[in-house]
């Protein structure tokens, strides 16, 4: 059996080599996934900011983290993840298919297990299509619409975090499925707060506003998965993740913040026509970030209680606007 620090390290690095396999990752979403390195790093985790140099100064192999995992349950999810990241941002290209064909044979997959993965993943990319239009007229930098709609900020308050406790709840399950919801939530939450001050916005707008706020989507599905995994909520058997909701939950339930923080910056953006710089921008979602973080002990019950309840069934009618957040 795999020493359980040695596991982790190899599915980190898994990780790592799966987000830049692409390529032609930007330098800002390098240092993104840096930041995240440096932040999941501890006393009692791997050094995953080693990992980071190792993987992209080429000191380590994908067959040499391949290797360290002897258990059907840690290649399985191992696959799963490096599944999960490659398609985090709702695309998959011919260099990215082709290292999952390498991993699938360095990890010796069944190919049933391999494709019924792949196809639970399609399942979740549909969300990010589903969660907003491919494409509309204009641009981010359009200006408020003439005839501004009045907004009741009250509902609109509650929807936010309504949102914030789903998102904090699905990172507290064990699959692997769950944590990339959250991003497609994110995504429908951005949407609807920008309907509800008349802008009409689509997938690419709502991913550029993201990303402007330094929430990339694949560093984004990193940190998610190294979160439960150093939090203790991905132990496997039988090759499907069976960790203990609620174990480490304070430290794992880190979206809720990060989707607080976002509607409250979506809010302020579009209530002011789209005419904040991308200075002001970052500096406001680290600002509320920060007092987001305080807030989420505040209503770990609430995200406790709403993780017990869901399935994939009720995620996508949530990420399709069928039911109401």
């Amino acid at each position: 059996m795999t020493d359980t620090l040695e596991r982790d390290r190899a599915l980190l690095t898994i990780a790592l080599f799966a987000a830049f396999a692409d390529g032609s990752k930007h330098e800002n979403e390098r240092e993104e996934v840096r930041r995240i390195a440096d932040s999941l790093s501890g006393e009692n985790a791997p050094d995953l900011r080693a990992l980071y140099q190792d993987v992209l100064l080429k000191r380590v192999t994908l067959a040499d983290a391949a290797q360290c995992l002897e258990d059907p349950g840690e290649k399985h999810l191992a696959y799963e993840m490096a599944v999960g990241v490659c398609d985090a941002d709702g695309r998959m290209i011919d260099s990215e298919r082709a290292f999952l064909d390498e991993l699938r044979g360095l990890l010796e997959m069944d190919p049933v297990d391999s494709d019924a993965i792949e196809s639970e993943a399609e399942q979740v990319v549909a969300m990010s299509e589903a969660a907003a239009p491919a494409a509309v007229a204009g641009s981010l930098a359009d200006p408020a619409p003439e005839d501004a709609p009045t907004v009741d900020e009250q509902a609109l308050e509650k929807s936010i975090l309504n949102y914030s406790i789903l998102n904090g709840a699905l990172e507290l399950l064990p699959q692997s499925w769950a944590s990339m919801a959250i991003i497609p939530l994110q995504i429908r939450m951005v949407y609807t707060v920008g309907q509800k001050y008349g802008f009409e916005l689509d997938r690419g707008h709502i991913k550029d506003f993201l990303a402007t706020l330094g929430v990339g989507m694949t560093s984004q599905y990193i940190e998610q998965f190294g979160r439960k995994l150093i939090g203790g909520l991905f132990r496997s058997a039988g090759g499907r993740g069976l960790g203990r909701l609620g174990r480490s939950a304070t430290s794992v339930a880190f979206s809720f913040a990060t989707t607080y923080a976002l509607g409250q910056v979506a809010k302020r953006y579009y209530a002011g026509g789209r005419q904040m710089s991308t200075e002001l921008l970052k500096s406001t979602f680290n600002e509320m970030l920060g007092s987001a973080k305080q807030k989420q002990g505040e209503f770990l019950p609430q995200i406790e209680q709403k993780a017990k309840s869901l399935d994939m069934g009720q995620i996508m009618g949530l990420v399709k606007g069928k039911d109401a957040v």
